[in-house]
């Protein structure tokens, strides 16, 4: 049974908005608004980056499952939400070569540029992919995933450090990779039968 897409989109953006916090692009995002000090141009970078890089990872994992529409595919995806579980624990960080960053082309292009490049292979990209492969629906996933991408962003952007030390990236992590865990059993337990 495919859920409703209130259940879709929900699920999209709570998987990747949890995944987000404390996620190499999050901290990009800090990087960039103490650096370049134009939020609504780098937020606008962001929203636009992430449209199009999660559109097109929704879209992949569609025509994915959709060309394997198998027991043993629908079980690897299971397993891939259980491995992003795993994957989410562990911290990311940025290059510490601060002293490299350089842009050109204003806030809004630099951002675009760098989180479109930095969420290639970024456990929020695979998460798409593999969201866009369980539920078959391109636009809402990809509308979940950035509405959750800007739900992370826009306060590290406006907020940045001070959010790093009030929030809990550690609670946040395990919250995250307890979200995927549930997902890739409750995928599993679809496929077994066990509901």
């Amino acid at each position: 049974m495919i859920p409703d897409p209130l259940s879709i989109f929900t699920a999209s953006t709570a998987v990747v908005a949890l995944a987000e916090i404390g996620d190499k692009t999050m901290l990009l995002a800090i990087v960039l608004a103490a650096r370049l000090r134009a939020h609504w141009q780098i937020l606008a970078g962001i929203l636009v980056a992430t449209l199009a890089n999660h559109g097109l990872a929704a879209l992949i994992g569609q025509e994915v499952a959709g060309l394997l529409d198998a027991p043993w595919f629908r079980t690897a995806v299971a397993l891939g939400f259980i491995a992003m579980a795993a994957w989410t624990l562990v911290p990311d960080k940025l290059d510490d070569d601060e002293d490299s960053f350089t842009h050109r082309g204003g806030a809004f292009l630099t951002t675009l540029i760098a989180f479109f490049l930095v969420e290639m292979g970024d456990k929020t990209q695979i998460a798409t992919i593999a969201l866009g492969a369980q539920y078959q629906n391109v636009v809402i996933v990809a509308a979940g995933t950035t509405l959750g991408m800007m739900l992370a962003n826009a306060p590290a952007v406006f907020l940045g450090e001070e959010l790093v030390k009030r929030v809990s990236l550690n609670a946040t992590r395990i919250a995250a990779a307890l979200l995927f865990l549930v997902l890739g059993l409750w995928q599993l337990a679809g496929i077994f039968g066990w509901l």
